[in-house]
């Protein structure tokens, strides 16, 4: 049976490139991506792109997937504070399911309090979220830390897109 991975978008606001190159590749390798998002009907990327969302948010059940991705932008940080998308970040890796964040979105797992002592990255104007929130900030770009993925934004979309693949396998 194909892995399921959940991807999580701004209904408004999502980056483009950080949804499309990392669903695009996990599709290719045979995994089944879902699209979730705080409203149903068609979200809008930062860049003009639209796509379906599949599930709202509040729908979720992380028992259905074995991955979780949460793609940046400026519509992220409506999700920074979000109750529903820090459960399912904490429920995710209290779980064991491979659980990632790009560009602003690794904020969300500083939020929930799942980066606490491991090496992550995002996008810079959010660095000082994830050192306030214990994680070992790394400016290197890409970080894989067991089973938690981060980058920093639209330059690592496919190395993020490739690393829910090789965790799926492993």
């Amino acid at each position: 049976m194909a892995k399921k991975v959940l991807m999580v978008v701004a209904f408004k606001g999502y980056r483009d490139e950080e949804y499309h190159q990392p669903k695009e590749i996990m599709e290719a390798a045979g995994l089944t991506v879902v699209t979730a998002s705080s409203s149903s009907g068609t979200a809008r990327g930062k860049l003009g792109a639209a796509t379906k969302v599949d599930i709202e948010l509040s729908k979720v059940k992380v028992s259905d997937f074995d991955g979780l991705a949460f793609i940046g932008g400026p519509g992220s940080y409506d999700y920074f504070e979000d109750k529903t998308a820090l459960a399912l970040a904490r429920e995710a890796v209290a779980n064991d399911k491979v659980v990632g964040g790009i560009c602003a979105a690794a904020a969300i797992l500083a939020n929930a309090g799942v980066l606490k002592g491991i090496k992550a990255t995002c996008f810079s104007g959010v660095a000082d979220i994830l050192k306030s929130k214990g994680a070992l900030y790394s400016d290197s770009g890409f970080e894989v830390s067991g089973k938690l993925i981060t980058a920093d934004g639209p330059a690592h979309a496919r190395e993020f897109g490739q690393a829910f693949i090789v965790q799926l396998a492993g």
